[in-house]
């Protein structure tokens, strides 16, 4: 039986080859994430090359026309995939806060907001993954250059170049947990079936291998950064909301003339004056510079998180 003949149910012809199965999965789901068209990609090859793989009699036709009735044609497999991608998402989303409509209720609204401290632990985090990332590319990238020339250099290169690939697998995950933004689940596929050359020379030519090597290297200018910001508005806003019971509780010393001393070190040798009237409008600083904070730190995320997506997931 011509499996070409066979149509699916848009009215296209079945495919007859894995390449071009994979390409009519790719057209419907235009338009989708890319990192659900990744992972719908992924799957797919990696069924069809193993169903091929069992049945080595038969040809890539005669396996996907095979096949098409339990895994599916291109058209069905893609409106799984984007059903099962909205209720997934549904389940991982934490909850929403109650739409606020006023601009008050919207600043102070974000304190129910579990992203915003996602993001702000992920901008703490990211001190420590950034020089991680940093240092890992730097050296293992040095090394290549340094033991190309050698035998034992080309494997050292290759386990290199597949290590910040699997990096880019984690990172991904990190992303998506504590800033939201959809990323990959799956690698690229690399057929196995496909002589080590090839697939060696794929990894070196494929764009998203030097884009994720760029994006470990800007974490670490960016780590430090999102680290000091969010450390210094905690530490601002809570040394602003700590001033005035400080004062209250009596750890301050009374000056009749000026107001209160303030020890701002342990050993009470420098010391900050303050006027009665200034601790309320002290502890008001605080409260909004927090408040100020969790937006700042949610804007953060989602913007690093469009970075991301931009270097790290396959296009």
């Amino acid at each position: 039986m011509n499996t070409a003949a066979h149509a699916t149910s848009s009215g296209e012809a079945l495919p007859a080859s894995i390449p071009e199965y994979l390409e009519q999965l790719r057209r419907a789901l235009a338009g989708a994430d890319p990192a659900l068209l990744q992972d719908a990609l992924y799957d797919a090859e990696e069924y069809l090359r193993s169903e091929l793989a069992e049945n080595p009699d038969k040809s890539e036709a005669e396996v996907i026309a095979a096949v098409a009735s339990s895994y599916g044609a291109p058209e069905e497999v893609a409106e799984i995939y984007r059903d099962t991608e909205v209720k997934v998402q549904a389940a991982l989303r934490p909850p929403r806060p109650p739409r606020q409509r006023s601009l008050l209720g919207r600043f102070f609204g974000v304190v129910a907001d579990p992203r915003a401290y996602t993001s702000l632990f992920y901008m703490l985090l990211s001190l420590v993954t950034g020089l991680f990332y940093f240092t890992w590319v730097v050296t293992g990238a040095s090394l290549s250059a340094g033991l190309a020339i050698l035998i034992i250099g080309i494997p050292f290169v290759i386990l290199f170049f597949a290590s910040v690939r699997l990096l880019s697998l984690v990172e991904g995950r990190i992303v998506e947990v504590m800033l939201g933004e959809r990323m990959p689940r799956r690698p690229v596929y690399v057929g196995r079936d496909k002589p080590l050359l090839t697939r060696i020379g794929e990894m070196f030519t494929d764009p998203r291998t030097w884009t994720t090597m760029l994006y470990f290297l800007l974490m670490q200018p960016l780590g430090t950064f999102y680290f000091s910001v969010a450390i210094t508005l905690i530490a601002v806003s809570l040394a602003c909301i700590a001033v005035p019971f400080v004062v209250w509780f009596g750890l301050g010393s009374v000056d009749g003339s000026i107001g209160w001393h303030v020890p701002v070190i342990l050993d009470d040798t420098v010391t900050a004056s303050l006027v009665m009237w200034t601790l309320p409008l002290s502890l008001l600083l605080g409260v909004l510079l927090l408040f100020l904070t969790l937006h700042l730190a949610r804007g953060f995320g989602k913007l690093h998180g469009l970075l991301a997506k931009h270097l790290l997931v396959s296009a």
